[in-house]
C-alpha cells in the first residue's frame, strides 16, 4: 500500500514548476536594467540608480482586488483582475511623487489552475508594463485547508522612490487651488460587494460581466510626465471611500474640497447602479470614483497647462472642483 504523498494532501508541486516556467517568458518582459540576478530565486535583487536623487525615499504599497475576483470567476476571465492589483498599488505609490520600482504578487488557491494562474499573470506582467516597473517575484500557494474548488485570492506589493525634495504631501496647498479629475477606466476595484447587492449573477453573466471587469487605470506614466512641466501639490487615488475620504487625506486639514458635479460625464454604469440599487448619491460618491480615477491639485494659474499637458498625452481629464476654506467634501451643480 502506497503511503501520503504531498500531491494526496492536495498540493501538487509538479504543476506548480510546470507553471512557473510558463510564466517566465511573461515576467522577463516587465525587466529593468536596476534587476541584477534571473528568475526563479528565493529573492530578487534590485540596484536603484541613485545617483540623481540628494536624499532617496522608499515608498511602498501593498493591495488586493478584492471581491471583484468573484467577478472574474463568475465570467471564468481572469486576464484583467492582474492589472487591477498592480494598478491599485502603483497608483497608491505615485500619488506620492514615486516612481514605482518593482511589483511582488502573491497568489493563494485551493488548487492550482494553470490556465486561470496564466490568464492572472498575464495580467499583472501586463501592469507592471503599463506603470514601468519589473515583476519582481511573488509566490503561487496551493492551500487546499484554506480555499474550497477553484477558489483564491490576490495579494500585491509595490516599491517605488522618489527623491525627498520632491515627494508629494499636500504642504503646499492653499484655498483657491484647482482639483483636476483624471478619468476612470470603469468601476476599478472597489464596491464589488455592494455591486453584487445590487445585481444578480444572471445579469452581471448576460449584460454587465465586461464592463464590471474593465481593469483599474493606471496613472503612473502620466503623472511622472505631468511633475516635470508642472508643480503637482497633492494628488489622490480614487479608491475605497471615495471623494469623501480620499481627498481630504492629502491636503491640509484648514482645507476643503467644492467639486462642481457638472464638470464631468459620469459613466453610465455609475447610474445604473445607482437607479437599480436605489442607491443615494452620497453613498455612491462615498463608495464609488464616479468615473474620477485619480485627483490632482495644482495652483488655478497652472490649471490650465496641466490640462494642456495631460491631453498630449491622451490622459482624458476635467478641471472638477477647486479647494476653499473649511473642511470635508461639498459638491455644487
Amino acid at each position: 500500500m502506497a503511503g501520503l504523498t504531498y500531491k494526496k494532501a492536495g498540493v501538487d508541486i509538479d504543476r506548480a514548476d510546470e507553471f512557473i516556467k510558463k510564466i517566465q517568458p511573461l515576467i522577463q518582459k516587465t525587466m529593468r536594467p536596476e534587476v541584477l540576478g534571473g528568475i526563479g530565486g528565493f529573492s530578487g535583487l534590485f540596484q536603484p540608480k541613485l545617483g540623481r536623487m540628494k536624499e532617496p525615499v522608499l515608498v511602498s504599497s501593498t493591495d488586493g482586488v478584492g471581491t471583484k475576483l468573484l467577478i472574474a470567476e463568475l465570467m471564468n476571465k481572469f486576464d484583467t483582475v492582474g492589472i487591477d492589483l498592480v494598478g491599485m498599488c502603483v497608483n497608491d505609490v505615485v500619488v506620492s511623487g514615486a516612481e514605482p520600482l518593482f511589483f511582488l504578487d502573491y497568489i493563494a488557491c485551493g488548487k492550482l489552475d494553470n490556465s486561470k494562474l496564466l490568464g492572472l499573470v498575464k495580467g499583472i506582467a501586463k501592469g507592471c508594463r503599463e506603470a514601468g516597473c519589473t515583476l519582481l517575484g511573488g509566490e503561487t500557494a496551493e492551500l487546499p485547508g484554506l480555499y474550497s474548488g477553484g477558489k483564491f485570492d490576490l495579494a500585491g506589493f509595490c516599491l517605488g522612490i522618489v527623491d525627498r525634495g520632491k515627494i508629494i504631501d499636500g504642504s503646499s496647498c492653499q484655498e483657491g487651488d484647482a482639483v483636476i479629475g483624471l478619468a476612470s477606466n470603469g468601476l476599478h476595484s472597489n464596491g464589488f460587494s455592494l455591486v453584487r447587492k445590487v445585481f444578480s449573477s444572471r445579469e452581471i453573466k448576460k449584460d454587465l460581466g465586461r464592463e464590471l471587469l474593465r481593469p483599474t487605470r493606471i496613472y503612473v506614466k502620466s503623472m511622472l510626465e505631468l511633475q516635470k512641466k508642472v508643480k503637482v501639490k497633492a494628488m489622490a487615488h480614487i479608491t475605497g471611500g471615495g471623494f469623501y475620504e480620499n481627498i481630504p487625506r492629502v491636503i491640509p486639514k484648514r482645507l476643503g474640497v467644492r467639486i462642481d458635479r457638472k464638470s464631468w460625464t459620469i459613466p453610465k454604469i455609475f447610474r445604473t447602479l445607482s437607479h437599480k440599487g436605489q442607491i443615494e448619491e452620497m453613498e455612491m460618491f462615498r463608495t464609488f470614483n464616479m468615473g474620477i480615477g485619480l485627483a490632482v491639485v495644482v495652483s488655478s494659474r497652472s490649471a490650465h497647462k496641466a490640462m494642456d499637458i495631460l491631453e498630449g498625452i491622451g490622459q482624458k481629464a476635467w478641471v472638477i472642483g477647486d479647494l476653499v476654506a473649511g473642511k470635508g467634501v461639498t459638491f455644487e451643480d
